[in-house]
């Protein structure tokens, strides 16, 4: 059951009716609901979502899981508090934008761990409390520490293992050539992930899983899954060349803003910038953050007096040269205005800006922003909908991350004892085109490890697949 029909409940429908689910989807706007009940194949309700009545009235106690959706935290937070003191059997995800509600609960569940171990219900009743702009922000992160690479994705603790999408150079190493021989090329161990080509007809990209067989040419955007060490290797081999970054520029301290700028600068030696510059520059000659509005500006002294701060207009032609932002390596843009965010980015890359990376509203203007020359698109909205999904996958599944403009969705599960691939090695469950298995970690173990075809599956192990977003078909093979 979800609770508010706006664009991030639609789509998370949308996901949820793909893979077979029934859904009921509820909104108390008439017109909204008018609008997309023709549109998706679920019920769609119009009533109060926060009414418990209601909600039983539907049949809440029948549903496996509650998400609450609404523009409203408060509403969101109290409907998962009414449904767990009567159904605290009904998973509860709560879409939460207030960052001091998500610090505090945070903070208060540390304090108390004790107290909330065995069989104390988690605060609010709300099982998982879901920030977008946290989602988005750590994405940015993400980016940043990768030098401006897009669609990263990395396992374990320390991130030993990661996904990073590449564009295929023309004339590098890998233009022309089949995935079965590049093993010539290098003895570093890889797997090309996902193939994303260009149509040449339409010019859009077309993403498929690769075999053996498949060529690489120039223009194609791959994923690898590699060691971390071993990205630059690889990197090469595309025809990539990465710069030292240098400086930074933060474009909107709003919420997101502020999140990405508190985690680039935190306050202790093993903050991102002390990585990045070794400690040899400091800080406030290396990052400056931008704003138009001076009260945001205000705050962003106070709280980040390392930072060089300026009050101003990004668009001001004026401003970018006096700033010399033009000669910056990198610049972040993450305003609200998504739209804005793409033009600016683009622009400033036209103007000599090494790298951009700009929040974007959903991994459809990926390729739009691409095309425009933006290096790394975050889709704000598939980053809050792949975490909730991930939620609401169960017990076994404790990840989903959707790349290629949300065509494939990675997934991290563990392999139960009801497996029909147990005592099996991976040549003999092997399904080209359908899925892949990307990592393997046995039960024990710390790493991760690259599958081989002999690679035999044991109860408990934990598994990284990819596969087509929205096949439930390919996790049923793994967990019944």
């Amino acid at each position: 059951m979800i609770i508010g029909a706006g664009f991030t409940g639609v789509q998370l429908a949308k996901r949820l009716i793909n893979e077979g689910n029934i859904v009921k989807l509820i909104d108390n706007d008439e017109d909204i609901i008018e609008h997309i009940s023709n549109r998706l194949d679920c019920e769609v309700i119009h009533a109060d979502g926060n009414n418990l009545q209601t909600l039983e009235e539907l049949g809440i106690e029948k549903m496996d899981a509650l998400v609450t959706l609404t523009d409203s935290d408060e509403i969101n937070m109290i409907t998962c508090s009414l449904v767990d003191a009567v159904y605290p059997s009904v998973l509860k995800i709560a879409r939460v934008r207030n960052y001091a509600y998500y610090v505090n609960t945070n903070d208060t569940a540390s304090h108390h761990a004790e107290t909330f171990k065995g069989n104390h219900r988690p605060l609010y009743g709300i099982d998982y409390m879901i920030h977008p702009d946290v989602e988005a922000a750590q994405a940015i992160v993400k980016a940043v520490e990768h030098g401006a690479i897009s669609d990263i994705v990395d396992f374990g603790d320390n991130g030993e293992f990661e996904i990073a999408a590449f564009q295929v150079e023309r004339k590098s190493k890998l233009d022309g050539i089949a995935l079965k021989d590049i093993r010539s090329l290098t003895d570093k161990k890889f797997l090309v992930v996902y193939q994303e080509t260009r149509e040449a007809e339409s010019d859009n990209m077309v993403s498929s899983l690769p075999s053996g067989s498949t060529i690489l040419n120039a223009g194609d955007r791959i994923g690898i899954i590699t060691e971390k060490e071993t990205v630059p290797a690889l990197l090469e081999l595309c025809g990539i060349k990465i710069d030292a970054i240098k400086k930074i520029a933060l474009v909107g301290i709003g919420r997101i803003g502020t999140i990405v700028a508190d985690k680039i600068i935190e306050k202790d030696k093993t903050s991102l910038l002390q990585k990045l510059f070794n400690g040899k520059k400091r800080i406030s000659q290396t990052f400056t953050i931008i704003d138009s509005d001076k009260s945001l500006c205000l705050e962003a002294e106070k709280k980040f007096p390392q930072a060089r701060i300026c009050n101003a207009d990004i668009t001001d032609d004026a401003f970018i040269e006096e700033e010399g932002i033009d000669k910056y390596n990198l610049v972040i843009c993450a305003t609200h205005n998504h739209e804005m965010n793409m033009v600016v980015s683009a622009y400033l890359e036209s103007l000599g800006v090494e790298k951009t990376i700009a929040l974007v509203a959903q991994s459809q203007f990926g390729n739009i922003a691409r095309k425009l020359g933006i290096d790394v698109a975050i889709p704000m909205r598939d980053t809050l909908i792949d975490s909730i999904i991930s939620h609401l996958h169960g017990k076994s599944v404790t990840g989903i991350h959707t790349v290629a403009n949300g065509e494939f969705e990675i997934v991290e599960c563990d392999l139960p004892s009801s497996s029909k691939f147990i005592g099996k090695q991976l040549k003999d469950i092997a399904s080209p085109g359908e899925f892949l298995i990307l990592l393997v970690k046995k039960p024990g173990s710390a790493r991760y490890e690259l599958p081989q075809g002999n690679t035999f599956f044991s109860v408990g192990d934990h598994l990284v697949i990819i596969e087509r977003t929205g096949d439930k078909k390919v996790l049923e093979k793994f967990s019944r």
